[in-house]
């Protein structure tokens, strides 16, 4: 079963060490983006002007975690 439209999980890097999961250890993970929502811009309704953020979701636990774009 596929998760976010992907069809297996991926291993993942930061800054070239392995990444594990935080929670459970384990290393296989969904990846999706999510939109990283202010409240001025919610409530201006601006809310697709707001930056993105990459997640990178457990597939052991489903632990989230979040990476902003660095460029």
């Amino acid at each position: 079963m596929s998760l976010f439209g992907e069809s297996e999980p991926i291993s993942a890097n930061v800054n070239g060490k392995p990444l594990c999961c935080q929670v459970c250890g384990n290393d296989s993970f969904w990846r999706r983006e999510a939109q990283l929502n202010t409240a001025v811009a919610t409530f201006f309704d601006f809310d697709w002007a707001n930056a993105s953020g990459i997640c990178l979701v457990c597939d052991s636990c489903g632990y989230i975690h979040w990476f902003l774009p660095l460029d």
